[in-house]
């Protein structure tokens, strides 16, 4: 793949109108390790484990049997009765290794947070899983904004709406931490903006 290439978000924003938490990404894989059209569509991204863990007890709740894909139906039908919208924070990236590695992705321009918000009246939690994700976040929000911890929130102002800026560990499994150890971090998360 050529580096100088810009490539644009292949999907668009997962907006329920009922959505009371954003999550935020960085950028998805080449599309050659995705399993499904959606959102952390890589079989070797934990994301879909941890929610399965933390909502279901079920590491596999939302893996197809076979072990192999996602279930993309369920998921979506989950987060739309949550409340929960998916995106990422950049909106056009240069791919500077040819994968999906944070540090190796140049973003070329953001996501429009203000108008995704505008869609979604409810939505005051922002939660970012990485680093990149948090860092082009902040890129968005008043300077003074700081930068939180994993697991922990800062707050901001934003377009005339508090919003509360969850940082979270990565579900990428090139983050060093274990399945279980990651789960309990979104578990406590889940319970302390009361969706669960």
């Amino acid at each position: 793949m050529n580096h100088n290439t810009i490539e644009t978000h292949p999907l668009p924003p997962f907006a329920p109108p009922n959505a009371k938490l954003l999550m935020l990404g960085s950028f998805p894989p080449p599309r050659a390790r995705w399993k499904m059209d959606f959102y952390y569509p890589n079989f070797q991204n934990d994301m879909w484990r941890i929610f399965g863990l933390v909502f279901f007890g079920d590491k596999d709740y939302f893996v197809e049997a076979g072990g192999k894909a996602f279930k993309e139906e369920l998921i979506r039908a989950f987060l739309a009765e949550k409340g929960i919208a998916i995106s990422d924070t950049a909106y056009q990236v240069q791919r500077l290794q040819g994968n999906a590695a944070d540090k190796f992705l140049q973003i070329v321009k953001p996501l429009d947070l203000a108008a995704l918000l505008a869609t979604m009246p409810h939505c005051q939690t922002v939660m970012t899983t990485g680093e990149l994700a948090t860092d082009t976040l902040l890129s968005l929000m008043p300077s003074e904004t700081a930068k939180p911890k994993i697991g922990h929130y800062a707050q901001a102002e934003f377009g005339g709406r508090l919003l509360y800026l969850y940082r979270m560990p990565s579900s990428s499994r090139a983050y060093p931490l274990a399945l279980d150890k990651k789960a309990a971090i979104y578990e406590r998360f889940f319970k302390e903006i009361g969706l669960l």
